[in-house]
């Protein structure tokens, strides 16, 4: 049997990723982290130039982080904050799907 206190300590550092967009592209990855401060950000990364990054937080900070964040005006900007979808698997066949050849 598991000890309460080890149970306690696994289920915190279990964590969610939510995803953050409409940034402006003058945020910087430290901003990020900052403006997520009272959720305790695990780790955070921008997506080069493209507006939008994700926040790790532990999972029992997820919700109230999005329900907080949601639409909250950063830099003019309201910015988009809700839980991260899985990251797709790519396939490792190559090239285009439609098919080969010269078809008649």
């Amino acid at each position: 049997m598991a000890e309460p206190d080890r149970e306690k300590d696994e289920a915190t550092m279990a964590s969610k990723s939510l995803y953050v967009g409409n940034l402006s592209y003058s945020v910087t990855e430290s901003a990020l982290r900052e403006l997520f401060a009272e959720y305790e950000p695990t780790e955070v990364r921008l997506i080069g130039d493209k507006g939008f990054g994700f926040v790790d937080v532990p999972e029992d900070k997820a919700a109230p982080a999005i329900a907080a964040m949601n639409g909250r005006e950063v830099d003019g900007r309201a910015i988009n904050v809700s839980e991260a979808r899985p990251k797709r698997e790519r396939s490792d066949r190559g090239g285009d799907r439609r098919g080969g050849g010269f078809g008649r």
